[in-house]
């Protein structure tokens, strides 16, 4: 839609709707997080020809729309912090562009915070595009995670899921973790596991491995893209920096007792889910997630 277009104000309507409606469409256009703003460019839009030749089957269509959804999932969040109405909403506009639809919130019950969603294939949108069938290669439902929001209402719990992974290297104590595997149990009984997609960013991208591995075990595999993953634990990490700090970590870890248990299930899960392997995307300069780039890091 046209600048004009959207400035336009219907005859007979007051002042008061002009300045709401005046206000809406700045926030649209000037908002760094509004998808005309810093969106993917030169993205196709889902038509008939996909019946043909899908564009999901280019692998870079489908990271690039699997992150369009971690980023909706983190403006679902922010649009209810900031007090945002359907009208000036800044996350439907990642998911609508590539025919899909939101249906569900995964809700933090501790802070009441949004930290994932479940996006389905948009049947309706399609149709109306000529897309009678959904394309092949696109997944008929995505559970999407966003990584830690640094904002009041939703720092606190973000960081104590953060510290949980350095300390024990696993989220299951999380009630993120039993909340999005009880999500992506559902879909995958409502869809097949082979319909379906789980994608995170981050923190986001621990809890969707970490869910991918749980039903992994269980030889139920999803296709998973995660973007900077976490890594490494706080030892791995120090590693970089010093050695010897890294040692001295593993010293006094080893004398924790929740230690030798966490190793335990560590092994067992890496061992029943080998037959799963997830797409990772990394940045190589990301301090996080650079342990999976570094050669000497596996031990």
């Amino acid at each position: 839609m046209e600048k004009n277009e959207v400035l336009q104000v219907v005859g007979g309507q007051g002042k008061n709707q002009q300045n709401s409606e005046n206000k809406s469409v700045k926030t649209e256009v000037l908002h760094p997080d509004a998808f005309h703003v810093s969106g993917p460019r030169n993205v196709p839009n889902i038509n008939w020809r996909d019946l043909i030749n899908s564009s999901w089957k280019d692998s870079n269509y489908k990271r690039t729309v699997m992150a369009c959804f971690i980023q909706a999932v983190y403006l679902l969040e922010l649009d209810n912090q900031e007090n945002r109405t359907k009208d000036n909403a800044l996350a439907p506009k990642w998911w609508t562009p590539f025919k899909y639809k939101f249906v569900k919130a995964l809700i933090d019950e501790r802070d009441g915070s949004i930290f994932g969603a479940i996006f389905e294939w948009d049947l309706v949108a399609a149709f109306a595009d000529f897309v009678p069938v959904r394309p092949t290669g696109a997944p008929r439902a995505v559970l999407a995670f966003r990584g830690t929001l640094l904002k009041s209402p939703t720092i606190r719990r973000d960081i104590e899921d953060d510290l949980r992974f350095v300390a024990w290297e696993s989220l299951k104590g999380s009630v993120r973790f039993s909340c999005g595997l009880k999500a992506l149990r559902s879909i995958c009984e409502k869809y097949g596991s082979k319909n379906v997609c789980i994608a995170g960013h981050s923190l986001g991208a621990g809890f969707a491995l970490q869910v991918g591995k749980a039903l992994a075990k269980e030889g139920i595999y999803v296709e998973a893209h995660l973007f900077n993953p976490p890594s490494v634990s706080l030892a791995s990490s120090l590693k970089n920096i010093s050695k010897r700090a890294g040692d001295m970590w593993k010293k006094v870890r080893s004398m924790l007792p929740s230690y030798a248990e966490t190793q335990t299930v560590s092994k067992s899960a890496t061992s029943a889910s080998n037959q799963w392997i997830p797409h990772l995307y990394v940045n190589n300069s990301d301090y996080i997630c650079c342990y999976y780039t570094d050669q000497d890091g596996a031990e």
